[in-house]
């Protein structure tokens, strides 16, 4: 598929999901929320739901925790416009309330042909809803800051996803800050060891000969910061990308 074609694809999805009936939460709309960003990205966020700025303007992470997640590409050297945002459910909750079960199960076609339209070799899930579409009945405590194979993947063989509190979190709970900007540091690392499982998964295809192993995904987790969830001892020899500013910081791009 060209970038056009692309494109051209996911135009065809934003269309569908603004005229969309499929649930109860278009009643309450004021825009739709298909998603924005490259067509061409490796890296695609899923949060949970549109917000109050979101349904105004019909675009995601537009609010407080859109200038969050924004402050967070930025310490790795990426923008809103090198990954593609969108949301589990594509309508505004009433009151902000959290997704139901059978509103995502209704967004979940739009989300799974975005996906198949970038074939994104990394998912960054954002909140524990997105967590659940992906791996259902990982704990957001447990997993964050780490990444694994979807439960199920539409789009090519070699995916991982990864996951993150979601950047609302931090604005209630200020310990949370940091833990977002720590997970954030491993997402360039996440990105490149998809690159290499893709890669092999390729070459089985093909019938080659495997490649060298990829270095383990880093497997850290720090739950210090989250109250509710069980203590888990971090990993101290897990490696991580270079964050902002250090050297090397700015040589992953999103474009393989």
């Amino acid at each position: 598929m060209t970038p056009g074609e692309r494109r051209e694809a996911l135009e065809a999805v934003a269309t569908e999901v603004r005229a969309c009936t499929r649930c109860r939460l278009h009643a309450g709309r004021t825009r739709a929320v298909p998603g924005e960003g490259s067509a061409d990205t490796e890296v695609v966020l899923v949060g949970e739901g549109p917000g109050f700025n979101e349904d105004r303007q019909g675009r995601p992470f537009v609010g407080a925790a859109g200038a969050f997640l924004t402050e967070l590409l930025s310490t790795v050297g990426w923008r809103r416009e090198d990954v593609f945002i969108t949301n589990v459910v594509k309508c505004r909750p009433p009151e902000n309330r959290d997704p139901e079960p059978d509103e995502i199960a209704a967004c979940a076609p739009f989300l799974s042909r975005q996906l198949e339209v970038m074939d994104p070799a990394l998912v960054v899930t954002l909140g524990r809803h997105s967590l659940g579409t992906f791996l259902p009945g990982a704990r957001i405590g447990q997993v964050h800051g780490t990444a694994r194979p979807p439960a199920a993947s539409a789009w090519a063989d070699g995916s991982l996803v990864f996951a993150m509190y979601h950047p609302a979190a931090a604005l209630h709970q200020g310990s949370l800050r940091r833990t977002l900007l720590d997970d954030m540091q491993r997402v360039p690392g996440a990105l490149l060891d998809a690159r290499e499982r893709r890669a092999l998964a390729a070459g089985s295809a093909d019938g080659q000969a495997p490649a060298p192993a990829a270095p383990a995904v880093p497997a850290a987790l720090d739950d210090a910061d989250a109250p509710d969830d069980p203590a888990v001892a971090a990993d101290p020899a897990a490696p991580l990308p270079p964050a902002a500013g250090e050297p090397g910081a700015d040589q992953l791009t999103l474009f393989s």
